[in-house]
C-alpha cells in the first residue's frame, strides 16, 4: 500500500535569552504597528511585566492597551469575555500575550475572533464545536512566555474548557500560530515549585507523545488541503523532542528545588521551546486526550502555587496523572523509541521493557512532588466512565496515537492511574 510521503513542519519566528523580552517594542515596530493589545492575566499583570511591555512599545511609537483579566486554565466564558473586550476596544494592529498558556491560548482566541466572523464555538474543535477554519488571514501575534512548560508560543492551538459540556478542548489551524515567540528565561525566575512541576511535566509529556506518535508516513497519501498541523512523528520533531529530553533530565528536578538557580530555569525555557517546535508539528496523543477531562471535571482539588479561587488541576499536572500508563499501553507499537526516551530522561541507567519509561516517569513525579494519582486530585473508580466519555472526544488527538485507541483501552489505563506508586 503506498503510503504518505510528506510531513510538515512550521514554527514561530523566535527570540531566546536573557533580557529578551526588553526588545519587543522594537520588534513589533518592524510590522509598521500602530496599536496593540497585551492579554495577560492578574497574576501575572502583578509583575509588572506586561505594563513594562507596554511601556516599551509606548517609546516606539505603538499605543498599547493591557487586558489582564484573563482566566488561568480558559473557559469559553472566559474567552468570549476577551474576545468582546477586543471587538469594543478595537481595531488593533497586533497582539501581545505575556503569561503562560492561558494568556497565549486567549490572545489566539481573540485574534481569531477579531479577524473573523462568528462565535468562539464556529471554530471549536469537532465534536464540541463546528471546526470551522479562518475565513482571513490574522493579526500578528507576539507570544511572551512566563511559565516554561505550555509550548503554547510555538503551536497551531488554544485550549479551553466548554463549561456546559465539563470538557476541556480547543482550537486547530496553522493561522494560530504566533508571528513571534519570546522567550526570556528571566520571567520565568519568580516561578512557584508547583507551577514549575506542573509544567515541566507538560514540557516531558509534550516531547514524549511527540516522539512516541505515529510515524508521519503510517497513514495513506493526503492531498495539501487534508494535512493537518499534527502529521505525526518526524525527523525533525524527533530531534527536537530528544534535545528537550536531554535537557529535562539536567534541569528539571533542580528547577523546582532551586527555583533561583539561573541556567536550569534557562534550560528548562529551552527545553519547553525544542518540545514546542517538536509536539507543534508531530502532535501529542494520549496522556493529553486523558487530560482534558481530567481539569475538565475537577471538584475540589487546590494545587499549590496557583490562584486559590475556584478547584483546578493544572493542565500539566492532569496530563502527567495518566502518562506512566498510557506509555505503558503504547510500548508495543515502538518498543525502540520508549527504551530510547527513558535512557535520554534517566542516563546512565540499565533500561529495559514495557516498565522502563513509566518508572522512569513515576521516580520524577514523586521526586518533584507530583500528586501519586488520580485518586489524590479527587478521582476514584465512579468517574472512569465519565473520564473515558471525554477522552475519547478528543479525536484530533487520538489519530495521533501509534496505535487505534478504544474506549476500553482508556478505561484501563484510567484505572491504572487511580495510584501511580
Amino acid at each position: 500500500m503506498t503510503t504518505e510521503s510528506v510531513f510538515t513542519y512550521g514554527a514561530p519566528a523566535l527570540k531566546f535569552g536573557s533580557g529578551a523580552s526588553n526588545e519587543i517594542g522594537f520588534d513589533l515596530s518592524q510590522y509598521d504597528v500602530k496599536r496593540a493589545l497585551v492579554i495577560t492575566d492578574p497574576g501575572v499583570a502583578a509583575t509588572g511585566h506586561p505594563q513594562r511591555v507596554a511601556e516599551q512599545l509606548g517609546r516606539f511609537g505603538i499605543e498599547a492597551e493591557v487586558f489582564a483579566d484573563v482566566h488561568v486554565e480558559p473557559t469559553d466564558a472566559s474567552m468570549e469575555a476577551a474576545i468582546a473586550f477586543a471587538r469594543a476596544n478595537g481595531p488593533w494592529d497586533a497582539f501581545v500575550a505575556v503569561g503562560g498558556g492561558s494568556s497565549i491560548d486567549t490572545a489566539k482566541a481573540v485574534n481569531l475572533l477579531v479577524t473573523n466572523t462568528g462565535e468562539l464555538m464556529d471554530y471549536i474543535n469537532a465534536p464540541v464545536g463546528r471546526a470551522r477554519p479562518p475565513a482571513k488571514p490574522l493579526l500578528p501575534l507576539v507570544a511572551v512566555p512566563t511559565t516554561t512548560g505550555t509550548g503554547a508560543e510555538s503551536t497551531t492551538i488554544c485550549v479551553l474548557d466548554v463549561l456546559a459540556q465539563k470538557v476541556k478542548t480547543g482550537i486547530s489551524h496553522a493561522r494560530l500560530r504566533p508571528t513571534l515567540a519570546v522567550v526570556d528565561p528571566d520571567l520565568t525566575l519568580t516561578q512557584p515549585a508547583g507551577v514549575t512541576a506542573a509544567a515541566g511535566m507538560d514540557i516531558l509529556c509534550h516531547a514524549l507523545e511527540s516522539y512516541t506518535s505515529r510515524s508521519f508516513d503510517s497513514v495513506p497519501p493526503r492531498r495539501p488541503e487534508q494535512r493537518v498541523p499534527y502529521c505525526g512523528a518526524n525527523p525533525i520533531s524527533d530531534m527536537w523532542s530528544e534535545r528537550a529530553m536531554s535537557l529535562l533530565a539536567q534541569a528539571f528536578r533542580r528547577a523546582v528545588h532551586h527555583g533561583d538557580d539561573a541556567r536550569a530555569r534557562h534550560d528548562m525555557a529551552l527545553a519547553a521551546t525544542f518540545a514546542g517546535m517538536g509536539f507543534g508539528n508531530a502532535g501529542v496523543h494520549l496522556p493529553h486526550a486523558n487530560a482534558y477531562p481530567i481539569a475538565g471535571r475537577v471538584r475540589d482539588f487546590h494545587p499549590q502555587g496557583y490562584p486559590d479561587s475556584e478547584p483546578l488541576v493544572p493542565h500539566g499536572m492532569a496530563v502527567s496523572l495518566t502518562a506512566p500508563q498510557a506509555f505503558a499501553w503504547t510500548f508495543d507499537a515502538a518498543p525502540e523509541r520508549h527504551l530510547r526516551a527513558a535512557e535520554l530522561l534517566s542516563p546512565g541507567h540499565s533500561h529495559e521493557g514495557r516498565e522502563a519509561l513509566p518508572r522512569v516517569l513515576a521516580e520524577l513525579m514523586r521526586d518533584i512532588g507530583i500528586p501519586n494519582g488520580l485518586s489524590e486530585v479527587g478521582y476514584d473508580e465512579s468517574d472512569v466512565d465519565d473520564l473515558v466519555e471525554g477522552a475519547m472526544k478528543q479525536q484530533r488527538l487520538l489519530d495521533t496515537a501509534p496505535k487505534p485507541v478504544a474506549a476500553d483501552d482508556v478505561a484501563d489505563i484510567l484505572r491504572g492511574s487511580l495510584q501511580i506508586w
